[in-house]
């Protein structure tokens, strides 16, 4: 059976992750993503109310025209979890194909959300929910079988999906980490991982995330952020102003572990912002996450505001307010505070804890720092990087490689210079530059059988 792949986004970047496989007539899309730099340094993008070819002009959603090189039919597009970097772009491409949408019931339901907001495409596609462990045939042959596998990252119910050929297994490695002691789930599905190794023809390709494979030694586990934030929190707890946090909106975990320390201390947890309302609301009524029933959601700007008021009434000393803007994003909420244009007065001492590293990217750079800056202004005191990555380190890369054995590796998930540490790893472990490693870039075609 012919294999190939098409690497449409995500080769060049952080962001906008696309890639296809076919395997015969079969063609499967894992991940449609925005790169949400590229929409940042434009004032006022609305995504929502923008064509297609202008985002991919811009550089934030994948080029797919590649896709009419593929000689097959689309039979699923496949996100492997709610991150916008790898589902941003389904309400602006998946019309396209006459497939549907396949993933776990958490990323379905951010998917739904996201394609309910599009406001340019009438995006019909069918949204079809698999959890982790289960299996779905792809195509007439009964040759082609899609897999689930569990896997721990900064978000709920991520899988790696796995594709089942004759040839041999493709696995989508984007994005984890190894966690083998998570906050709100079970652990990554090693086990798995390794009998996939060691089935039939074994593995044929393994696309991998680079984002720290040049970093030595292990990512750290969500349950040593927890004792890192628990610390932090314990050690102001006799503060009597006011204390914010920030975090990843859709890190439903740290969400959680910030909203019980709050009321270990005394204060009264609440939730701000429109992202915020947006992934727990979505987790609780999952049942991802039991949210207290006296913990606020506010994501409207004038509830938010109200909020805000109600706090400076009764004493900032009596709440945590956990807000939008870890990275600085221009209308988040805790820039919005250090601009001075929310009710909540920040006064010298006050103290800011982000739980979250910056996203290594200029633009990020570039806003959390002015973020911070206007909130020193202020008077914040800063607490930073209470944050473990949700991507795999050196160590982790060296044990997937050993568990999977593939016969070919793609990099993916970073540009040129963030694929050299990895490139330098696969070597290091008998792969060869051009022979069964191969490095590329958005748009390209490898064809791995003949």
């Amino acid at each position: 059976m012919e294999i190939e792949i098409a690497t449409i986004g995500g080769y060049e970047e952080v962001g906008r992750q696309m890639t296809a496989v076919r395997a015969g007539d079969d063609v499967v899309v894992f991940d449609m993503g925005l790169n949400l730099s590229q929409v940042l340094i434009h004032d006022n993008v609305e995504t929502e109310k923008m064509h297609s070819l202008d985002l991919i002009d811009m550089g934030a959603i994948p080029d797919d025209r590649i896709m009419s090189d593929l000689e097959g039919d689309v039979k699923a597009i496949v996100p492997t979890h709610g991150h916008l970097d790898h589902i941003g772009a389904i309400s602006k491409l998946a019309h396209r194909y006459d497939a549907p949408v396949v993933a776990t019931p958490f990323t379905i339901e951010l998917v739904k959300q996201q394609v309910e907001g599009e406001s340019k495409f009438n995006v019909g596609n069918d949204l079809v929910k698999m959890s982790a462990g289960e299996t779905m045939s792809i195509g007439d042959s009964g040759q082609v079988e899609l897999e689930f596998v569990h896997v721990t990252h900064s978000i709920i119910d991520a899988i790696n999906p796995v594709l089942h050929t004759p040839e041999g297994a493709v696995v989508y490695g984007l994005d984890k980490r190894m966690d083998h002691s998570p906050v709100l789930e079970d652990p990554i599905d090693m086990k798995r991982f390794r009998e996939i190794g060691r089935e039939g023809n074994g593995v044929l390709c393994y696309i991998e995330d680079c984002t720290n494979a040049g970093r030595k030694g292990r990512t750290p586990s969500e349950s040593v952020a927890r004792r890192h934030l628990q610390d932090v929190m314990t050690s102001i707890e006799d503060y009597d102003g006011g204390i914010v946090a920030t975090t990843f909106s859709s890190h439903i975990s740290r969400v959680s572990s910030l909203i019980e320390f709050a009321k270990d201390i005394g204060r009264q947890p609440v939730l701000l912002g429109r992202s915020m309302e947006k992934y727990s609301g979505t987790a609780e009524r999952l049942g991802f996450v039991d949210i207290p029933d006296d913990v606020g959601m506010y994501g409207h700007r004038k509830s938010v505001d109200r909020t805000f008021k109600r706090i400076m009434k009764e004493g900032k000393e009596d709440y945590l307010p956990i807000v939008t803007g870890h990275q600085g994003e221009p209308r988040a909420m805790l820039t919005r505070m250090g601009r001075g244009e929310t009710p909540y007065e920040l006064d010298e001492g006050d103290k800011v804890i982000f739980s979250a590293r910056v996203i290594p990217e200029p633009t990020n750079e570039g806003q959390r720092y002015q973020s911070e800056r206007l909130l020193k202004m202020q008077g914040a005191r800063i607490y930073d990087e209470i944050h473990v990555s949700g991507h795999l380190r050196e160590e982790g890369h060296y044990q997937m490689l050993d568990a999977l054995q593939p016969q070919h590796v793609i990099p993916a998930h970073q540009n040129l210079k963030g694929f050299a540490p990895y490139v330098d790893l696969a070597e290091s472990q008998g792969y060869a530059l051009g022979r069964d490693l191969h490095v590329t870039r958005n748009g390209n075609m490898i064809q791995l059988v003949e």
